[in-house]
Formats: structure tokens, sequence, C-alpha cells
């Protein structure tokens, strides 16, 4: 069976970002396939030291953060997934603070450091606005380009909006 990791960026388990990714899962789950699902906001999560004068740390030469919080275990369960969905809120024009911060040391373990369970690993990338939703596009480049350059296969990237849910929600599925 497949096994699919939700990363989420939201703090609402009941909100648009969480209804886009469990009618995901329910798909994931009609076709045999298990998953999990991390509220990114609920986890204790530091945000980078950029550790040593040069910006870096052992997550240059050892694929690993140092901070001792819920990022390992996550990462973890992230390289154990046959797939992962990185679904984030729209605020700001841009990804939720959650999401941003949790990417920014994943990408760090995974820019300079062949890690076999990282790279090439089969992602998609959602990005949900509300309001007015004219910036799902712009926060979906900003997040596919770090995912691409993290070295993940980017599989799909889909913008979402308040407006377009509910004729997407299919699709999804």
């Amino acid at each position: 069976y497949m096994r699919v990791l939700f990363l989420s960026g939201s703090k609402n388990p009941e909100g648009r970002t969480a209804q886009a990714i469990n009618t995901i899962a329910k798909g994931v789950a009609k076709a045999g396939g298990k998953t999990e699902t991390f509220f990114l906001p609920e986890l204790i999560l530091e945000r980078c030291r950029q550790c040593e004068s040069t910006g870096w740390g052992i997550c240059q030469s050892e694929a690993r953060c140092i901070i001792k919080d819920d990022f390992a275990s996550v990462v973890d369960k992230l390289r154990a997934a046959d797939v992962a969905v990185f679904a984030t809120p729209v605020y700001f024009s841009d990804l939720s603070e959650s999401t941003r911060g949790f990417l920014d040391r994943l990408r760090r373990i995974c820019v300079r450091t062949t890690d076999e369970h990282l790279q090439e690993k089969p992602v998609v990338a959602l990005a949900l606005a509300g309001g007015r939703g004219g910036n799902a596009p712009n926060a979906c480049v900003n997040l596919s380009g770090i995912l691409q350059r993290s070295g993940f296969d980017l599989v799909d990237v889909i913008p979402l909006r308040r407006q377009n849910l509910e004729a997407k929600l299919p699709i999804l599925e």
C-alpha cells in the first residue's frame, strides 16, 4: 500500500486547507493507501538558527538539524512516506509562517546533502487562498521553488481558492 504524508501549515483542522487534505486522503484510502497528517502549527518547531558563522551547521554535512524539537520526527515520517503533500493556507500572498519555518529547516538538510530517502521523493504542493483568493498562484510558485531546490520530485502544484474549492474537490479525490 502507498503511504502518503500530509504536512499542513494550517492551524485549523476544520478549515479549507484541511478540507482539501481530507479529500485527497479519501481518494488515497479508496485506493488502499494509508495517510498521516501533521498540522505544523501544533508542533514544537523552532526557526533555523544558522548555527555557525557560515550560516550552516550539521545540516550541511549530516543531513540533520541540531535543534531538539519535533522536526526530526516529522522528517523521519517524511523519509518513510511514499508521497508527501505540502498544504499551506495563503497568508499575505505567501506561505503560512509554520510552512515557511518548517521548509527553511527542511531545505537545509536536503540542499547540500544526498539523502536517498528524500531526494526525488514525489511531492504535491497545495496553496489555498481565502479572501479574494488571488494569491494562491504566487504561494504555489514559492512553495514549488523550495521543494524543487530541495531535490523533491514535484508531481503537481495546485492553487486553490475559496471561490473554486468545491469545484476542485472531486479532482483532488
